[in-house]
């Protein structure tokens, strides 16, 4: 399996194609993206995920160095060795998105501004009513009450605004999210590093992202192709992308750029071990992924086996990914059936878990006879749906009450026959 090969020793590569998937005039963008193994000797199984090691934007890097007013070409010690700050700030750390243990530090980051900032404090007001002829007074004192809109804190004072966004929990991950260390600096022009490594210490090392992958290695033998929507977004004045995404989208040039990957083997999101057996797939999205593997897969082994398919996305002109390997699919029997749910070309939004609904009673039956349910994709509501639908199906057409149909689904399903399996995130 190539097992050498890991997070910690990846290997180089490089790309043979990143196209784009959707239609003309789509809002999204998802790639497909195909990585050559050459020869690492790595494989793969369908089900199984890939992991990219990426690297931070180029203009992020400069940015973030002319901020901290170090050196580019300053030999560092960073967790790979001896490198220069620019490679450091590249390929070894985290900063794309602030990291907790930078921000609860960020108090006693700042440096000393006492000698620049006059912090005032309202000790006594008076006031007086010369139409009225009447006053009255206010003095500070240890155990008077404040007068309105007294001013505690200084709106221009760094510290106290530090000490307001690491205030708790809560007020920490609102400053984080959205945010970079350019953003932080920015934020607070006081902040001061002595050396290069002392800013490096506050960060994480670089993680590797895994994806789903979307081939049969046996239908594509040598390479790993992906299914992956580009993230981008604008927050703060500044235009974002998702590191890894972004990184393979605008920085990866196909047969040029290498960079490392390592496989992450499945431990239960894989085909049955008897081709004859039956399969219904729910994977909106890029949550079709595996699902295309897993196709591709049954269709090469020439398994019996019935599969269903349930996929959905914004706009049938725009994200119908893999359109044409569908309907051959579809043609040639090896899709007994595509059920699709195109949530915006209606009035209504339309979601595979009301089309799933919509099937319950095939659905009831199929499971009912032995096959497999498999789902793919976010885990925060999709997955929840589909996963309340499942019972609901259950309790309606398997003649369960709500407790019965849960306890069918979550133990009988999942965890003692195991042919309720997730590939959520």
């Amino acid at each position: 399996m190539g097992t050498e090969w890991n997070l910690k020793n990846p290997y180089l590569t490089t790309i043979s194609e990143k196209d784009v998937l959707n239609g003309p005039g789509a809002t999204k963008e998802t790639r497909h993206v195909s990585i050559l193994l050459g020869d690492s000797g790595l494989t793969y199984r369908a089900g199984d995920a890939i992991g990219i090691i990426p690297e931070n934007p180029k203009d992020i890097v400069e940015k973030l160095i002319e901020l901290l007013g170090f050196n580019p070409s300053q030999e560092v010690e960073s967790h790979s060795g001896k490198v220069t700050l620019y490679n450091a700030l590249k390929k070894d750390y985290e900063i794309h998105r602030l990291n907790k243990k930078f921000v609860k530090a960020l108090p006693g980051l700042l440096s000393d501004d006492s000698g620049s900032l006059i912090e005032i404090q309202l000790v006594k007001s008076e006031r007086n009513n010369v139409t009225k002829n009447t006053s009255d007074s206010w003095e500070l004192s240890t155990d008077g009450d404040l007068p309105a809109n007294y001013p505690i804190q200084s709106k221009n004072n760094p510290s106290a605004k530090a000490e307001i966004i690491t205030k708790d929990n809560d007020a920490i991950e609102d400053y984080i999210w959205s945010r970079d260390y350019i953003d932080a600096l920015q934020d607070f022009p006081s902040l001061n590093f002595d050396t290069p490594e002392d800013f490096l210490s506050q960060l994480d090392k670089i993680k590797g992202r895994l994806y789903s992958i979307a081939s049969s290695p046996d239908a594509h033998p040598g390479e790993v192709q992906l299914t992956i929507a580009i993230v981008r977004y604008n927050h703060h004045n500044r235009d974002r992308a998702g590191l890894c995404t972004g990184y393979l989208a605008d920085d990866v040039e196909v047969g040029k750029t290498k960079f490392g990957v390592y496989m992450s083997p499945t431990k239960s999101f894989l085909l049955p071990d008897d081709g004859s057996t039956n399969i219904i797939m729910v994977g909106p999205g890029t949550g079709i992924a595996p699902f295309r593997a897993f196709i591709e897969q049954r269709e090469i082994d020439k398994s019996t086996g019935k599969n269903w398919l349930f996929f959905g996305d914004q706009h049938e002109a725009t994200e119908y990914y893999y359109k044409s390997q569908i309907k051959g699919w579809l043609d040639n029997g090896v899709l007994h059936d595509f059920t699709t749910a195109w949530s915006r070309d209606q009035a209504e939004k339309i979601y595979v878990q009301n089309r799933m609904l919509e099937h319950g009673k095939e659905i009831w039956e199929w499971i009912n006879d032995g096959a497999y349910f498999y789902v793919c994709g976010d885990k925060n509501y999709m997955a929840k749906d589909v996963h309340a639908a499942l019972i609901q199906i259950c309790s309606e057409y398997g003649g369960m009450n709500s407790d019965e149909a849960t306890e069918y689904v979550t133990q009988t399903l999942m965890k003692e026959e195991k042919r309720y399996l997730r590939d959520v995130y």
